[in-house]
C-alpha cells in the first residue's frame, strides 16, 4: 500500500456533514456502518432508503409523496424515482434569505460585485415575473448565452422558479454551435449580453447574437442583460429584443414557486458535438437537485461557513454543479475571463482575498500552473482553503504532487469523473479518506459503479469500462426529440445489457478509489493491447519542453500503431534528441506497446469550448475523413496541423 499523500485528522472526519450522516443511519435503519465502504456498500444495496435519507437529512423543501419511492428499480432506463414527489428546484436554491453573501462575482478586468440572499431572492422575483408576463409557463425552455455572471444565475433561478426549464451556451461559441443547440429545444427567451472579456479582450456579440436570431424563430425574445459599463446596444437589425429594465418587473414582491414532478425536466445540456449534431441530454428536477446535494454537503463537505469556486463557463456542466451550492446556504464565487488574465496567478489572487475554502478547475489548468512555474503558496496566505477539486480530463500523478508542494500541503485534493450526461460524478472525493497520488479517492455514494471487461465481466485491479450497475436519480430522463428513446438507448445501454456504459476507460484501485485512463472510444490497440490515452499522456508531459499531448491510433500494417502529437513551450523545437527522450520516458514508466511509432509536432492541440482534446477529431483528419461539426470546437483551424502530414505516410 502506498503511503497518501493527504489524510483527514479524526476530529477532521468526526466533524463532516458525511461522518455524522452515517451515525444517523446507524440509528435510523438499525445497522452498524464503520467506514465508507460500509456507507457505500449499504447505499447501493438499499437505494430506496439511502436516497430518501439524502432528501430528509440535506433538508429538501417539498414532499416525498407516498412510498415506494423506487419503481422499476432494476430497470435501465426504465427506473421510476420519487413518483408522487412535488418540489421546486429554485425554491431550494433560494431557502436562505437573509444577509449572507450568496455570489460574488469577478471578471478578469478586476470588476467585483456581491449579492446577499435577500438580494439574490428579489431579483429572482424580479427576473420570474418578467418571464411570466412574457407567457412563460412550466415546461417552457429558456436559454442564457451569456457569461459566467451573477445575472445569469438570476436568470435560470428565475425560469426554473416557473418550472420552466434552462439551458446555456457560453458566448465563445459560435453561430453554428449555437444553432446546433438552442434550435433543437426552441427557446422562447434568451438572455443574452452585448460583449464579453477574455484574454484582455473585449469581444462584440451583436453580430454573432444577430445571426442566432435570424434563424430561430422570430417569436424567440433576446434580453440583453448590463455587463461591461456599455452604451445601450444597436439592436434593431433583431426582431424582439430589449433590455433588461424593459423585461423585468422591477415591482415584484415575491417569488410564486411552481411544484413540478420529481422527473419533470430543469435542465438541458449538451453532448460535446464533436462527432455529429449534439445530443441533447435533459436532466430532471428532482434527481439533480439530490445529487448535487449528495456530493456537496456529503462528498465535499460545504456548509453555510464555505466560500465555493469552480472554474467554469455557462457551457460546461460545472457551471450548473457550481450554482446548486446555493442550496447549502454558501457564498459561491464565479469568475468570467481567461484564468491567465491579467497574470498565471489571477484566480489564486482572487481566492486569496476572498477566502475561498472548496477551489474548483481543470486538470489542465493545474498542469499549466506547474509548466509555468506558478507557486501560489508563495505569493498568498490561502488561510481558508480547504480543497481543490479537478475535473475535465484525468489528474496527472505530478499534478498530485504540485499541488501539495506549491499550493498547501493540509487540504483534500479530489480528482472527480462523471460528466454533462449525469450532470454530477461517478466517482469524487471523500472528507473522510486519505488522498493517493494518481487516484480520484472514491465511487459516490449509491452510484453501484463497476469496471466491466469487454466481455461483460466485473474486474477489480484491472483496466476496463466504467459502468453503473443499477439506477441513479440523476440518469437523464431523455433526450430531446427523441420520442421511442432510441437515441437514448443507444449511447448508454447497447454495450451492456441494463447496465450504464459510460465510455470511460478506467479501474478500481485497492484503495477502492479510481484511475481514469481515458476516454474508451480513444483508447488504443496495438498489437491487441488496450491503452488509455491519459497513461502516455502523464508521461509525455513530464519532458522539459512539451506543453501537451495528443496521441490516436493509426492503421499501419495490418496492425495499429501510436501517433503522438506534441505542443511545444516557446523556442523549443522536437528534435531528435528530445524524440529519444520522450520515447525513453515513455517506455520506462508504462511498457514498450505504449511508445509512439511517429512524435509530430504541432502549434496547437483541438479542443471542446470547455477544454477537452479532441482525439477522435484529430483520427479523423489523418485518414482523410471529414469532421462534420467543427463549431463544436475552441480552436477548429488546429485541426488543418494534422491533415495531409507526409510524416505519416510512412
Amino acid at each position: 500500500m502506498t503511503q497518501p499523500l493527504w489524510s483527514p485528522s479524526q476530529a477532521q472526519i468526526e466533524q463532516s456533514q458525511l461522518y455524522q450522516f452515517m451515525q444517523n443511519i446507524n440509528k435510523s435503519c438499525s445497522v452498524k456502518l464503520d467506514s465508507y465502504s460500509d456507507l457505500h456498500r449499504w447505499s447501493i444495496e438499499n437505494p430506496e432508503s439511502f436516497w430518501l435519507n439524502i432528501w430528509e437529512q440535506c433538508n429538501v423543501i417539498g414532499s416525498t409523496g407516498n412510498a415506494p419511492y423506487l419503481l422499476n428499480e432494476n430497470l435501465m432506463p426504465g427506473a421510476k424515482w420519487f413518483p408522487e414527489a412535488q418540489l421546486n428546484f429554485a425554491e431550494n436554491l433560494l431557502k436562505y434569505r437573509d444577509q449572507n453573501t450568496a455570489i460574488i462575482n469577478y471578471n478578469e478586468a478586476g470588476k467585483r460585485s456581491e449579492i446577499s440572499y435577500q438580494e439574490l431572492y428579489n431579483q429572482v422575483a424580479q427576473y420570474a415575473s418578467g418571464l411570466k408576463k412574457a407567457g412563460i409557463t412550466k415546461g417552457d425552455v429558456v436559454a442564457g448565452f451569456m457569461p459566467n455572471i451573477t445575472e445569469t444565475v438570476i436568470a435560470m433561478l428565475a425560469t426554473t422558479s416557473l418550472g420552466a426549464i434552462w439551458t446555456s451556451c457560453s458566448p465563445d461559441f459560435g453561430v453554428q454551435g449555437v444553432i446546433d443547440r438552442f434550435g433543437q429545444v426552441k427557446p422562447k427567451v434568451i438572455f443574452t449580453t452585448q460583449s464579453y472579456l477574455y484574454n484582455g479582450k473585449r469581444i462584440d456579440c451583436l453580430e454573432k447574437i444577430s445571426g442566432i436570431a435570424s434563424q430561430l424563430s422570430e417569436n424567440t425574445a433576446f434580453v440583453f442583460v448590463p455587463y461591461l459599463d456599455e452604451p445601450t446596444p444597436e439592436f434593431s437589425q433583431i426582431k424582439n429584443a430589449c433590455v433588461l429594465s424593459d423585461f423585468i418587473d422591477s415591482n415584484a414582491p415575491e417569488v410564486n414557486f411552481t411544484p413540478v414532478k420529481f422527473s419533470d425536466p430543469l435542465y438541458v445540456m449538451y453532448s460535446s458535438g464533436t462527432t455529429g449534431t449534439p445530443k441533447c441530454i435533459v436532466h430532471s428536477t428532482g434527481g439533480t437537485l439530490l445529487q448535487h446535494l449528495k456530493e456537496h454537503q456529503l462528498h465535499t463537505d460545504i456548509s453555510r461557513d464555505d466560500n465555493l469556486f469552480y472554474f467554469t463557463t455557462c457551457g460546461w456542466m460545472m457551471w450548473n454543479w457550481l450554482v446548486s451550492g446555493l442550496a447549502c446556504g454558501c457564498t459561491i464565487t464565479l469568475y468570467d475571463g481567461s484564468p491567465f488574465a491579467p497574470s498565471p496567478s489571477a484566480l489564486w489572487n482572487m481566492a486569496d482575498k476572498e477566502k475561498v475554502s472548496v477551489f474548483g478547475t481543470s486538470a489542465k489548468y493545474i498542469a499549466a500552473l506547474e509548466k509555468a512555474n506558478i507557486s501560489p503558496k508563495k505569493e498568498f496566505e490561502l488561510s481558508e482553503l480547504r480543497a481543490i477539486l479537478s475535473t475535465g480530463s484525468p489528474l496527472a500523478h505530478e499534478s498530485f504532487d504540485y499541488v501539495y508542494r506549491e499550493v498547501k500541503t493540509d487540504l483534500l485534493l479530489a480528482s472527480i469523473s462523471g460528466g454533462t450526461d449525469i450532470i454530477s460524478c461517478f466517482a469524487l472525493g471523500c472528507p473522510i479518506l486519505p488522498v493517493q497520488k494518481g487516484e480520484l479517492q472514491c465511487l459516490g455514494l449509491g452510484m453501484d459503479v463497476a469496471i466491466f471487461d469487454e466481455s461483460g465481466v466485473e474486474v477489480t485491479q484491472k483496466k476496463g469500462e466504467l459502468v453503473c450497475k443499477s439506477p441513479f436519480p440523476s440518469m437523464p430522463i431523455y433526450f430531446w426529440d427523441d420520442a421511442d428513446g432510441e437515441k437514448y438507448q443507444n449511447t448508454y445501454f447497447n454495450q451492456f445489457k441494463n447496465r450504464w456504459a459510460h465510455g470511460d476507460y478506467g479501474e478500481i484501485t485497492e484503495h477502492g478509489g479510481m484511475i481514469i485512463h481515458g476516454r474508451s472510444d480513444a483508447v488504443l490497440n496495438p498489437g491487441g493491447v488496450r491503452i488509455g490515452t491519459a497513461e502516455i499522456y502523464r508521461q509525455v508531459e513530464r519532458v522539459d519542453g512539451v506543453i501537451e499531448s495528443l496521441c490516436v491510433g493509426q492503421p499501419w500494417e495490418n496492425d495499429t500503431r501510436v501517433v503522438l502529437f506534441v505542443v511545444m513551450s516557446e523556442g523549443t523545437l522536437l528534435d531528435d534528441c528530445l524524440r529519444n527522450t520522450i520515447k525513453q520516458t515513455i517506455r520506462q514508466h508504462t511498457t514498450p506497446r505504449h511508445v509512439p511509432a511517429k512524435i509530430i509536432q504541432v502549434p496547437e492541440i483541438p479542443r471542446t469550448i470547455s477544454g477537452k482534446i479532441v482525439e477522435l477529431a484529430v483520427r479523423k483528419v489523418i485518414l482523410g475523413e471529414t469532421v462534420s461539426n467543427k463549431d463544436a470546437l475552441a480552436n477548429p483551424d488546429a485541426l488543418d496541423y494534422f491533415a495531409n502530414l507526409p510524416e505519416l505516410a510512412s
